[in-house]
């Protein structure tokens, strides 16, 4: 039985801790599925070269209003397909070469990883491995309900929809959350008539009740947008896809994406035999460091937990602050550092864009907060002006008083951009005058619309 420094599960934000001062150590990588983690393959990356070409379909759809008369020939889908994978493909495969070939130090597992014992794993190559110290990066996989799996229907995930050989002419869209609300622009901008089943009142319920509300009334003038209602049955027949709202409904498409949410991949490992505990909703057991703790709290020694596998933030910029600090404390036990999660932002890139960060105006009142909050409109400024735009807003909460912005949640054009500022606003301290009044805004840049939110605010 072989034994290592350092094994780390997972390819992902994991395989980033390696850096040079690693090179004397013997590291074990174990991944099962393709290498690079989710972001890489089938998440962030992909995704957006996608929604690129979607957002400027929907330019040229909209270029009357400008005086620009335009038109879409066609969409050439496998060149799209090719034009993403034609990318990411190569790097996935680079890397795997890099870690197979290129460091002396690295022996890379292609297989299942479990846990067999105290730090003891089982690669899934018929080989078992012992390791000093064990970092669990394996991530998340797609949830897929049990009446999709008993129905027998064919079905897709984000892990393969991007990669369907033609266009659907009908996608039905299981999931009102953020994969839901992005795939839904994407294949809509695209050509494909898109239905959205959400069980829930509103598409992305977890986002603030104003942006969710003014998102979903202008995703039913865009989509075939079913709310409030579960699936009672789902039938295929000659290649055509039925599912059967529980309130008798029946909705019709060519392809069926279900996207209700991602499951942590905790539970596949095993970690019960090296000691480690999992929360109820599946995710690995941490501290503020990132170290893994046992079932009642106790801390496991030697274990590290980052990204989705351990994390209540799906997001892989949280998984790679999170990495930094396991690279660090890794290296320097005796100075660790914590994870600050207290300012988490996050964007959903749909039509229009969304991104948040902070609390939400119903949380701040929930938590007792006496708050002031202004919506602006992106078109009351003069660049949202010059967009003719009729759909974005910049919500900004601050707290009554002293001015400390609590929450800021921007929809419209570019809003992951737009709202960093605020971002660093709300990270730094700097209180909503003083960000209003203390530097200059470019006239007419698209900024202002978080310049005049704030300035709206009665402190």
């Amino acid at each position: 039985m072989k034994h290592f420094d350092l094994a780390i599960i997972g390819s992902g934000s994991g395989n980033s801790i390696l850096d040079p001062r690693f090179d004397g150590l013997d590291v074990a990588i174990l991944e099962q599925g393709v290498f690079g983690g989710t972001c890489l393959n089938v998440g962030c990356i992909p995704t957006k070269m996608y929604v690129y070409a979607a957002d400027v379909a929907r330019a040229v759809q909209h270029a009357q209003r400008f005086g620009v008369d335009a038109h879409i020939d066609g969409v050439r889908w496998a060149d799209i397909v090719h034009r993403v994978f034609g990318r990411i493909d190569p790097i996935s495969a680079g890397g795997l070469r890099y870690r197979e070939q290129g460091t002396p130090n690295t022996t890379l597992f292609n297989g299942h990883a479990s846990f067999t014992g105290p730090k003891t794993i089982d690669t899934g190559t018929g080989e078992t491995i012992t390791a000093e110290r064990v970092v669990i990066a394996a991530g998340s996989r797609p949830i897929v309900p049990q009446e999709v799996l008993d129905s027998g229907v064919a079905f897709h995930t984000n892990d393969d929809v991007m990669r369907l050989p033609a266009l659907p002419k009908r996608l039905i869209i299981l999931g009102g959350g953020y994969i839901g609300s992005e795939f839904a622009h994407v294949f809509s901008a695209l050509g494909s008539q898109v239905s959205v089943l959400g069980r829930g009142s509103l598409l992305l319920r977890h986002l603030d009740q104003d942006i969710a509300e003014r998102f979903t009334a202008l995703a039913q003038q865009k989509w075939d947008v079913h709310l409030g209602h579960g699936v009672a049955a789902l039938r295929e027949s000659a290649g055509e896809i039925e599912v059967e709202l529980t309130d008798g409904t029946l909705v019709h498409g060519d392809a069926l994406l279900v996207a209700v949410g991602r499951r942590p991949n905790g539970d596949l490992l095993n970690v019960g035999a090296t000691g480690v505990g999992m929360h109820a909703d599946g995710r690995v057991k941490v501290d503020d460091q990132q170290r893994a703790l046992s079932p009642t709290g106790e801390l496991v020694d030697g274990i590290y937990a980052l990204g989705d596998v351990s994390s209540p933030f799906q997001l892989k910029h949280v998984a790679n602050h999170e990495e930094r600090v396991v690279q660090h404390n890794l290296m320097h036990p005796e100075a660790p550092r914590a994870s600050d999660h207290r300012f988490v932002p996050s964007a959903v890139f749909t039509d229009p864009q969304i991104a948040t960060v902070g609390v939400t105006e119903q949380e701040a009142r929930e938590q007792g907060l006496n708050v002031t909050v202004k919506v602006q409109a992106y078109g009351d400024v003069a660049y949202g002006w010059a967009m003719e735009d009729v759909e974005g807003v910049c919500k900004v909460i601050a707290e009554r008083g002293t001015g400390r912005l609590l929450g800021a949640h921007v929809m419209g054009a570019q809003a992951s951009t737009v709202i960093q500022p605020l971002i660093q606003a709300i990270s730094f301290g700097l209180a909503a005058p003083e960000m209003a009044t203390g530097q200059y805004w470019i006239h007419p840049g698209l900024p202002e619309v978080v310049e005049n939110a704030l300035l709206g605010l009665e402190i």
